[in-house]
């Protein structure tokens, strides 16, 4: 008996090459709806449109096509059930043998600026689901396929099993249809509830060795169903990529993202930057910020924000690195890279791009706040001191406020000529993390700019910086004792620019 394929895709990549193995190999019958079925038309193939089976025109505007009995009586019923096969006999109906469908773009939609309700609602698919559930749940009998990326294996499965998908393969692709639906049931509610409800769920893209210590088990998920951000690099070379290097990964990725008109550099130890510096070209910022501490760059990790040269990637191989990462790498430089096969190297097209959202579990629950992604406006800062900045100390003071936005609090970032000369992160008290960051910046202190996190609470920070060399302050402002900061670097003849926004990072 010929068998019967229903296809009815959103997402149209490489159906047309499966319609056609299907039909010119397999010897399915076709059936599909909508713009399915006259993709497949024009493409010169056999197919009969979903009305013309059922009987039933598509109705409400294309909302009402596939819930029909003659479909989810195919797809639903069971072959080794007698009372079931006589059901589909009386009825006229074929048993259904494959069921490709993908659904409606919801997620995509609302990602667009300025959608209305009723537009993302017309996006929420009805008929999709209910057909992928229901051939999920029957996989014992029959395929079902969502994802473009399955076709290959679905016809690779046909060919080494006389035609018929192992039954291993159609279980392993119901999980894939549960996941689907549960991950699109997921995104609708969100939008629907907004700030009522917070759902979080993931596909588990891998098994990690472990997590941040070897005690502790860890799985890499990935959310929404389209792969972003570090779920779409690819890997060049290199050891499998570690929980501890995804977390500092993203933590480069972060910072880099800072910098988008200047070659830029960081390079990161415990997710803070032990040395960022932006250079002429891609090979002078990296090494100006090995430069800024080379020993803890050993085992660092490396984000860079222009494809990787030959000229880099030699300077890349002269220390142990965990992983580089960058928008992409030269052929000549995968070559000089190669040298070292342990270093993870990785491209990411986009690095700028990242989570809108940050989560962090607590006992009984997790807490969610909105990324700190505000661009720093030099134009709202206020110069509170006697002493007014050049165009170039400005610029400095923007430099070195960006990098410190992504230290750990209590955070002191000390820059010169575009580069971290000393960083002091996460002490207890600010006081200590300026101490730390001058005593790594040493005599090149004299003349730099120093940028702070947080508000100083007393003036004793900056007589501090000052009696360093420090010449240029920048931080939040907000202390019931600015004034007397203010006082101290007038005094001192320092320049103090209050930026009124501030970035701890727990």
């Amino acid at each position: 008996m010929v068998r019967l394929a229903l296809l009815s895709v959103s997402n149209k990549t490489g159906l047309i090459d499966l319609a056609r193995s299907l039909v010119e190999e397999f010897d399915f019958d076709l059936i599909s709806s909508g713009g399915t079925a006259q993709a497949l038309k024009d493409a010169g193939l056999p197919v009969t449109k979903v009305a013309d089976y059922t009987g039933s025109p598509e109705i409400l505007g294309g909302r009402v096509k596939t819930l029909h009995p003659r479909i989810h009586g195919g797809i639903l019923a069971r072959r080794d059930v007698p009372e079931d096969i006589t059901d589909l006999e009386n009825n006229q109906i074929r048993p259904i043998d494959l069921v490709v469908v993908n659904l409606y773009p919801f997620e995509e939609t609302i990602a667009k600026p300025g959608v209305t309700l009723s537009q993302a609602v017309e996006q929420i698919d009805i008929g999709g689901p209910a057909m992928l559930r229901a051939s999920s749940k029957n996989f014992a009998h029959l395929a079902v396929l969502c994802d473009p990326a399955q076709y290959d294996e679905y016809l690779q499965e046909l060919r080494q099993n006389n035609g018929v998908a192992s039954l291993e393969f159609r279980q392993k692709a119901a999980l894939k249809g549960f996941s689907h639906t549960a991950s699109y049931d997921r995104v609708i509610a969100s939008y629907l509830a907004q700030a009522q409800q917070y759902t979080l769920s993931g596909t588990q893209l891998q098994s990690l060795r472990y997590g941040e210590n070897p005690h502790q088990p860890a799985t890499w998920y990935q959310t929404g169903t389209t792969p972003t951000g570090w779920t779409a690099a690819t890997k060049l070379q290199g050891k499998e990529l570690s929980y501890n290097n995804l977390v500092d990964l993203e933590a480069a990725r972060r910072i880099i993202a800072e910098f988008t008109d200047t070659p830029a550099a960081t390079i990161i130890k415990h997710t803070n930057p032990c040395g960022t510096a932006l250079g002429s070209t891609i090979s002078q910022a990296y090494q100006k910020a090995f430069n800024a501490d080379s020993v803890s760059a050993f085992g660092g990790i490396v984000a860079l924000n222009r494809p990787i040269d030959a000229a880099t990637a030699s300077e890349l191989t002269k220390t142990f690195l965990e992983c580089v990462v960058a928008p992409s790498c030269d052929a000549e430089a995968e070559e000089i890279l190669a040298k070292k096969s342990n270093v993870r190297v990785l491209t990411l097209a986009d690095l700028s791009s990242g989570p809108n959202d940050t989560v962090k579990a607590i006992a009984g629950g997790f807490l969610v706040q909105a990324s700190d992604d505000v661009i720093a406006d030099t134009s709202q800062w206020q110069i509170v001191t006697e002493r007014q900045p050049t165009t170039d100390e400005l610029a400095e003071l923007l430099f070195a406020w960006k990098v410190c936005k992504h230290v750990k609090s209590n955070a002191i970032v000390i820059t010169s000529d575009r580069t971290t000369l000393g960083v002091g992160a996460g002490q207890m008290n600010r006081v200590g993390s300026v101490k730390i960051a001058l005593e790594q910046a040493q005599e090149k202190a004299k003349g730099a700019t120093l940028a702070s996190d947080g508000f100083f609470p007393f003036d004793d920070s900056v007589r501090t910086a000052a009696a360093a060399g420090i010449t240029a302050i920048v931080q939040p402002g907000g202390s019931l004792r600015d004034k007397d900061s203010i006082k101290a670097a007038n005094e001192l003849g320092l320049l103090m620019v209050l930026t009124g926004i501030r970035h701890f990072l727990h």
